[in-house]
């Protein structure tokens, strides 16, 4: 009968606790590992000869009941990281460059060491993983689940120009059986906790963003394709100005300033990528982008406080249509409550 899961994985969490105890002091009697990592010394015994079978040189040190030592070698084994464990040190690791810490340079350190040790099957792995981190994504909200596979099915198509189908589910909550799609993948990119593929679509003959937790690739992959360049040059760039609602460069179509009777302390934390200036008094400017002027209005209201100078007409004008339909919900809900006795 074969090894259950459950045994493999505790096998193999009981190899890396007994590298790490290894690794944490000179000598350890057999016993002593036996009894810390709970099995009988025949066990640690198997272990330590697996930890041989993967590189690892281990030797018996002379004892009245016996040891082992770790010896210190100019090459790294094979480190033990299954599948996954490789495409969440990939992305970890790229992602660095977008945490807002300086360690860029030093995560591309670390991810080329990690690889250099690594056996190939992983290491071609690690490999086929490649995306761009576009904004900040600390504190980022957690978003749909994206399953490791379709990750790397999307990259390795990206990396082989080869044309990719897929099906791509419809939005949460819409109807509808999913659609087939047939790009050319050229991006894959990460921003806010999502994932996204940035592909010229076949269909369409226009250039799409396909949100990634949607996708379910299909196999084969189609033919090979010669790469296109994104509108503008940078991918970054372009799914920015996409997010912003522009089609032509990285900006908000709708920026507005107002002053806000509120201390600028507390509107900042709130004002995303809007400039917040301090004008005493409790009173603060904001300075900020929409992709409609009333989203804009409405953005504003926020924050709770009187809002004036105004600024420019169009921006004055969404916050007369913003009220508008305030006045309209409220009467409609004044109206279907009429009439109801109080409780």
């Amino acid at each position: 009968m074969g090894r259950s899961l459950d045994d493999v994985t505790t096998t193999t969490s009981r190899l890396l606790t007994l590298l790490s105890l290894l690794q944490a002091r000179r000598d350890w009697p057999g016993s002593a590992l036996a009894q810390r990592l709970a099995v009988s010394p025949r066990t640690v015994r198997r272990d330590v000869d697996r930890l041989r079978d993967m590189g690892y040189r281990i030797r018996a040190t002379m004892g009245p009941d016996g040891g082992y030592r770790l010896d210190a070698g100019e090459e790294l084994p094979p480190l033990l990281f299954d599948d996954d464990q490789v495409i969440a040190l990939a992305v970890a690791l790229q992602d660095a460059t977008a945490t807002g810490a300086a360690i860029e340079e030093a995560a591309l350190r670390a991810l080329t060491t990690v690889r250099q040790v690594m056996p190939s099957r992983l290491r071609h792995r690690l490999d086929a993983l490649a995306f761009t981190p576009v904004g900040a994504n600390v504190g980022a909200a957690q978003a749909g689940a994206v399953p490791p596979q379709t990750l790397l099915a999307v990259s390795t198509a990206i990396r082989a120009r080869e044309v990719l189908r897929f099906d791509y589910a419809p939005r949460p909550g819409d109807d509808g059986p999913p659609s087939r799609e047939r790009v050319e993948p050229h991006h894959l990119v990460t921003s806010r906790g999502r994932w996204y593929l940035v592909a010229w679509c076949r269909i369409r003959a226009q250039w799409r963003i396909f949100r990634a937790d949607r996708i379910a690739p299909s196999t084969p992959t189609g033919p090979r394709f010669v790469p296109r360049e994104v509108p503008g040059g940078d991918v970054a760039e372009y799914v920015s100005a996409r997010f912003k609602g522009s089609a032509a460069e990285n900006r908000w179509p709708c920026v507005g300033r107002a002053i806000l009777h509120r201390p600028a302390r507390e509107v900042a934390p709130f004002a995303g990528d809007g400039i917040v200036e301090d004008l005493g008094d409790g009173r603060c400017r904001l300075e900020a982008g929409s992709w409609s002027w009333v989203s804009l209005a409405a953005t504003l209201c926020q924050f709770d406080a009187e809002i004036d100078a105004v600024e420019p007409p169009e921006f004055v004008d969404a916050f007369a249509v913003l009220a508008e339909r305030a006045s309209v919900a409220a009467i409609a809900r004044t109206s279907r409550f009429a009439g109801r006795p109080s409780r």
